[in-house]
């Protein structure tokens, strides 16, 4: 209800008092705190969806190799090179072409006679906090002889996983 002064105009009063100021600022953290949370997971779910595409990528290069009979990971003549490029959410050393710094690959363990290959990649430099926890998680793609690729996500929270790499 408006105020009136000595005079007898009337007051009017304008903006937002306290109280209503301490609702707003309570609502917003309340939506804060169930908003970052949700948010930071949604982050670790795509990050763990892309290792799993970015190290499917090299699956598919040494699934060439072990299709023309190349046995050893390098650079070299004759070797299998995965041209893996660096990547931001990855730890791990190159075994082929020269990656930025900051950046990892994906590990191969190369094809030999009896020995499947198997391309781990390593969650680590900028990847969310909750996947490089130790044992840091990691996506593995393993070969059977059939040519066939399965996809697992060990020390990854189940959280975090995509139902096609478990």
């Amino acid at each position: 209800m408006p105020h009136s002064n000595r005079s007898g105009n009337v007051l009017r009063s304008k903006g937002f008092s306290l109280i209503e100021l301490m609702i707003v600022v309570a609502i917003m953290g309340i939506l804060a705190a169930i908003a970052i949370p949700q948010y930071q997971t949604y982050v670790a779910k795509t990050q763990v969806t892309r290792v799993m595409a970015e190290a499917s990528y090299v699956k598919n290069i040494v699934e060439l190799c072990v299709l023309e009979g190349k046995t050893s990971i390098g650079t070299a003549a004759g070797q299998c090179n995965p041209q893996a490029p660096g990547s931001n959410i990855i730890s791990g050393a190159t075994q082929g072409d020269p990656i930025p710094i900051k950046t990892g690959v994906p590990k191969i363990t190369p094809p030999a006679i009896g020995i499947t290959p198997i391309v781990t990649a390593i969650f680590g430099n900028d990847a969310a906090a909750v996947l490089q926890i130790a044992p840091a998680g990691n996506v593995v793609w393993s070969r059977f002889i059939d040519g066939t690729w399965s996809c697992t996500s060990p020390n990854v929270d189940i959280r975090f996983k995509p139902t096609a790499c478990p």
